[in-house]
C-alpha cells in the first residue's frame, strides 16, 4: 500500500476538519486552478477559431496552391500562362492535390450614374468551387460561370454593393482601359457575398472565366493561373513540394515557364498577422499558470502549518521527511485535481455555449467576424491538463521541504 496516498487521502476525505482554517485556503487554492485552467481553454479556443477562421476566407479566395507564370511572381505584374484540359489533368494527379480551377484576373471600374468604383475582376470556370462564396452569400445566387462564352453575370460584395448603392437582380455598367481603348460591359448582379475581409472585400467581384481572359486580350487556354486544394491542409508544404517538382522547368505552349506559389507566400503580411496571436496564447498561458502555482503554494503553506502537529506525530512514529512530503504533495494533487475538473467544466461549457448560440459579438469591421469563433481542440485540452498538473506539483516540491524543519517534540505542543 502507498502510505502517503493512503493518508493524504484521509485528511481530504476528513469532514470534521472543515471548520479549520485550510479549508478557505484550500477553497482559495482550487478556484484558482479551474479559473485558470478555464481562462487557457478559452483563450486557445478563440486564437484557434480566429486564426483557423481568418485563414479559411484567405483561403477561400487564393486556394492553398496557386499554379502561376513565372514572371508574375519575380515581377508582381500579371503574366499569362496557359492551363489546358490536360494540365489540369495532370496537376489533379498530384499526390496530395483534390480539386483543381482555373482563374484569370482583369481590373476595372463599376459605374453607376452616382459613384463609381474600381475592383478586380476574378474569373472562373465551370469547375469553379463555390462553397465558400455560398458560404458568405447574403443575398441573390452563385451563377453557373462558363469558360466558352460570358453570362454577363458578376458577384459583388456587401462593401461594393453599398457604395454603388446596388442590389441583387440590378445592372451595372463596367469600363475596362488599356493602352488602346476603352470597352464597355453592362453586368447583371447575380449575388451579394460578404467575409468581412476588407482587403478582399473593397476589391474582389467574380464574373466568367470567358469575360476575364477575353477582356485580357489573352490568347487560347491562357489564364492567369490555377488554383489547387489539398487533400490535408497540415500538409501543405509537403504537397507544394510535389508541385513545385511538377512544374518547376516545365514550359506552355507559348514557351512561358510555370512556377508555384502557396497561400502563405500569396499573403505573407496576414500570416505573418495570425502568427504573432502565438505570442499573445504563450503570455496568458504563462501568466495563469502563475496563478495557479501561487495560489497552491500558499494553500500548501497554510496547511502544513495547521497540521505540523499531525506532522509531529508521523515522525515520532517513524515516517521519514520524505514520506511526510509525499502525503501533502499527494494531499495537493487531489486539490489541483478537483481545479482542474471544475474547470474543464467551465472552460469547456463557455466554449461550448459560444460555438452553439455566437453569443458573443464583434465588431466585423474591425475583428473581421462578427462573432468571437472558437475551435475546441480535445488533445489540447487534454495536454493542458497535463501541464498545469505537473507544472503546479513542480513548483510545490521546494515549499514541502519546509517539512523537514518541523521538530516532532516541538510541533506536538504546537497549537
Amino acid at each position: 500500500m502507498n502510505f502517503p496516498l493512503f493518508i493524504a487521502r484521509k485528511i481530504y476525505r476528513d469532514e470534521g476538519d472543515r471548520r479549520k482554517v485550510s479549508r478557505p485556503a484550500i477553497r482559495i487554492a482550487t478556484i484558482g486552478v479551474a479559473i485558470g485552467l478555464a481562462v487557457m481553454i478559452i483563450t486557445v479556443s478563440v486564437v484557434l477559431g480566429f486564426k483557423h477562421t481568418i485563414r479559411d476566407k484567405v483561403i477561400g479566395f487564393g486556394s492553398h496552391i496557386q499554379v502561376v507564370n513565372l514572371m508574375s511572381i519575380s515581377s508582381g505584374a500579371s503574366y499569362p500562362i496557359s492551363v489546358s484540359d490536360s494540365m489540369m489533368r495532370a496537376l489533379g494527379d498530384i499526390d496530395g492535390i483534390s480539386h483543381v480551377q482555373r482563374y484569370a484576373l482583369t481590373q476595372g471600374i463599376l459605374k453607376t450614374d452616382d459613384e463609381f468604383l474600381g475592383v478586380v475582376f476574378k474569373g472562373v470556370g465551370p469547375e469553379f468551387d463555390p462553397t465558400f462564396i455560398k458560404q458568405n452569400l447574403v443575398e441573390g445566387e452563385v451563377p453557373q460561370f462558363s469558360d466558352t462564352k460570358s453570362g454577363q453575370k458578376i458577384l459583388l460584395s456587401r462593401m461594393m454593393a453599398d457604395k454603388l448603392n446596388l442590389k441583387s437582380g440590378d445592372k451595372v455598367f463596367a469600363y475596362f482601359i488599356d493602352s488602346d481603348d476603352v470597352r464597355v460591359r453592362r453586368f447583371t448582379i447575380s449575388g451579394i457575398y460578404q467575409t468581412n475581409m476588407t482587403r478582399f472585400d473593397e476589391q474582389i467581384c467574380f464574373t466568367d472565366l470567358y469575360t476575364a481572359a477575353k477582356l485580357n486580350g489573352w490568347l487560347p487556354r491562357q489564364y492567369s493561373g490555377a488554383e489547387l486544394l489539398t487533400t490535408d491542409f497540415d500538409r501543405l508544404e509537403t504537397t507544394a513540394q510535389n508541385v513545385d517538382v511538377f512544374t518547376r522547368h516545365r514550359h506552355d505552349e507559348y514557351n512561358s515557364s510555370y512556377s508555384s506559389q502557396t497561400i502563405y507566400d500569396a499573403y505573407p503580411q496576414v500570416f505573418t498577422w495570425l502568427e504573432l496571436l502565438d505570442v499573445n496564447v504563450w503570455i496568458i498561458l504563462a501568466l495563469m499558470v502563475c496563478l495557479s502555482g501561487i495560489t497552491m503554494i500558499s494553500g500548501l503553506l497554510i496547511i502544513i502549518l495547521e497540521r505540523t502537529s499531525m506532522i509531529g506525530v508521523l515522525k515520532a512514529l517513524g515516517a521519514r521527511n520524505k514520506t511526510v512530503r509525499h502525503t501533502f504533495l499527494w494531499f495537493a494533487a487531489f486539490i489541483i485535481g478537483r481545479g482542474l475538473l471544475i474547470g474543464d467544466v467551465l472552460g469547456i461549457g463557455l466554449v461550448l455555449l459560444q460555438q452553439f448560440t455566437g453569443i458573443v459579438t464583434l465588431d466585423p469591421q474591425t475583428y473581421y467576424v462578427s462573432e468571437a469563433p472558437v475551435e475546441l481542440n480535445i488533445p489540447i485540452v487534454v495536454l493542458l491538463n497535463i501541464a498545469t498538473l505537473i507544472i503546479s506539483i513542480s513548483v510545490l516540491i521546494i515549499p514541502s521541504f519546509l517539512i523537514s524543519h518541523i521538530h516532532p517534540a516541538k510541533s506536538m505542543r504546537y497549537e
